[in-house]
């Protein structure tokens, strides 16, 4: 069955049709998410986990290779030279699962957009 067409009720639900290893690498990301903004509410948006205040912040899903981070376009530009060692797209960041999380840098980014969350 193909993970992709799921429909997940929630962020454990999610976690848990991952392979172990890749479970601990999306607790890490989670938690981190978590510690950069305490008050999001977490939920499910377009079949991957997203964590919101008042518009969602930040998604991620798990991808063959690599973990895919969205924290929609302004933030990939303003971190870009942070990000230039990571494959990104207008809205996306992907981070290869054989690497480390850069939980620094995802912190910061967390931040960042809930900055621009509360400007709106």
């Amino acid at each position: 069955m193909n993970k992709s067409n799921l429909k997940f009720r929630d962020i454990d639900e999610y976690h848990s049709c991952q392979p172990a290893d890749i479970q601990k690498i999306l607790e890490q990301l989670r938690l981190t998410i978590k510690q950069a903004a305490p008050k999001t509410t977490e939920t499910i948006s377009y079949g991957m986990p997203a964590f919101k205040q008042n518009k969602v912040l930040v998604y991620y899903a798990v991808c063959k290779e690599h973990i895919g981070f969205y924290p929609t376009p302004n933030a990939i530009v303003n971190f870009k030279r942070e990000l230039e060692k990571y494959k990104t797209s207008k809205g996306a960041v992907q981070f290869p699962i054989d690497k480390p999380l850069p939980l620094t840098l995802i912190k910061k980014i967390v931040k960042y957009r809930l900055d621009e969350d509360s400007e709106k």
